[in-house]
This record gives C-alpha cells, sequence and structure tokens, in this order.
C-alpha cells in the first residue's frame, strides 16, 4: 500500500473537489483519483513516487504528462 505525500490541507482540498475524491484514501486504497481505477502496476520508480503526489495511475500519469501510450 502506497503512502501519500503530505500537502497543505488547503491543496488537498483543492484536489477533492477537482477529482471529486479524497486523494489520500484513494492512494491508500490503490486507487486512481482521475480514472477510479487500479493503481497496482507502475514503469519505474518515477512513476511510483508521482503516484503519491498526485495519485495519478500511470496510464493517467501518460496521458497528463505524455508517455508510450499516449
Amino acid at each position: 500500500m502506497a503512502e501519500a505525500t503530505r500537502k497543505d490541507p488547503r491543496l488537498d482540498t483543492m484536489l477533492t473537489n477537482v477529482f471529486g475524491i479524497d486523494r489520500k484514501g484513494s492512494i491508500a486504497n490503490n486507487t486512481c483519483v482521475s480514472c477510479k481505477g487500479e493503481a497496482l502496476e507502475f514503469t519505474d520508480d518515477t512513476s511510483q513516487k508521482e503516484y503519491t503526489i498526485s495519485g495519478l495511475c500511470q496510464k493517467c500519469q501518460d496521458g497528463v504528462f505524455g508517455g508510450s501510450d499516449a
């Protein structure tokens, strides 16, 4: 189980409003804040770390940041 990075509570509130789901809870449950799917497999350590920051699964990270499937 991944652990969410700490953020200013105002930022967490804003992210919850944007995605409609709590980032910390989503990460604790290994789900994506964007697509609500499982977030268990990542291409590398950087992507795994990004998940703890944003709550985005690999597919959604690739869509946002660009990737092999983007």
